[in-house]
């Protein structure tokens, strides 16, 4: 605040410390009191005038001197906060901010969402028919469902027989490998096991919950033993000993080869149980003529 006197011969200014000042960014000081015996020209005292100091071009001024000061310490105050939000520039995420570095294009869409939303709807329906093959697999399994018969099969001691509509590929015979073995390995861990169903067979609109004790008392399930499969040209076959009479834990295969038929690799029929399968030839053990085993 400055206090002027008309035809003041000089100025005073008040003996206050400037230590007594803020040095934080949005402090500066508002007003200076400036006062003196100001007379007039015909000797006459005036009315003293009260002047603001404070205009925007000062603060502005006093705002950079002080960042400038202090090492720019009002930049940290306008960083990140707890939310991943930034005061000057938005939302920007946790961590580098760099989400988008490894895909500029998708960030490019992303970015003209907000603008030109009809925009980023083009791109992306173009991004999609460039890269549809490496997003979208198309089907090679079979159309027709895959058909299931039981032959004479006991838990304890058959075979599994498959025909495929062709000659499976490498990769079709590894599928099925893995799908056997993972099968097998459920099993003899006793995953299958329909004493113990509780999720299964408890209400859908009530909060699910299961009994530990009555899960430990149910009777196991395991799966003894089981052998390699075995591939002659469009056929196969794999031997079981399950040793318990689950019947889940054949429901659990055929799901699976159900899936595999009709997603991968057509699978025309599975066969349980019997110890002879048509066009099968149990002389028939050489790679050279189609026949090849496969390690579960």
């Amino acid at each position: 605040m400055a206090v002027l006197h008309s035809c003041a011969p000089f100025l005073q200014t008040p003996s206050v410390p400037l230590s007594l000042f803020s040095r934080q960014k949005h402090s500066s000081p508002p007003f200076l009191a400036v006062g003196g015996p100001f007379r007039s020209c015909y000797g006459q005292p005036k009315t003293s005038i009260m002047v603001a100091k404070a205009g925007r071009e000062q603060k502005l001024k006093t705002e950079k001197e002080s960042g400038g000061e202090d090492g720019g310490f009002g930049d940290e105050e306008e960083g990140e906060g707890e939310d991943g939000f930034s005061s000057g520039s938005g939302f920007v995420g946790r961590g580098e901010g760099k989400e988008f570095d490894r895909d500029p294009e998708f960030a490019e869409i992303m970015g003209a969402c907000l603008d030109d939303p009809q925009k980023a709807r083009s791109k992306m329906e173009e991004r999609l028919r460039k890269k549809r093959n490496k997003i979208l697999h198309t089907k090679s399994g079979s159309g027709e469902p895959m058909r299931v018969v039981f032959n004479d099969f006991g838990f304890s001691n058959s075979y599994i027989w498959f025909e495929f509509y062709n000659i499976p590929l490498e990769q079709d015979v590894s599928l099925i490998s893995d799908t056997i073995r993972s099968w097998h390995i459920i099993g003899r861990l006793g995953g299958c096991n329909s004493m113990n169903m509780q999720l299964s067979q408890s209400p859908l609109d009530k909060r699910p919950s299961y009994d530990p004790i009555q899960g430990a008392n149910v009777t196991p399930t395991t799966f003894y033993n089981i052998g390699d499969l075995e591939i002659q040209d469009n056929l196969g076959r794999v031997w079981v000993d399950i040793g318990t009479k689950e019947p889940l834990i054949l429901d659990v295969l055929i799901n699976a080869l159900t899936q595999i038929s009709s997603d991968f690799v057509g699978i025309k029929q599975v066969v349980f149980g019997g110890t002879e399968f048509e066009h099968w030839k149990e002389n028939m053990t050489s790679e050279e003529v189609g026949y090849t085993v496969h390690k579960i």
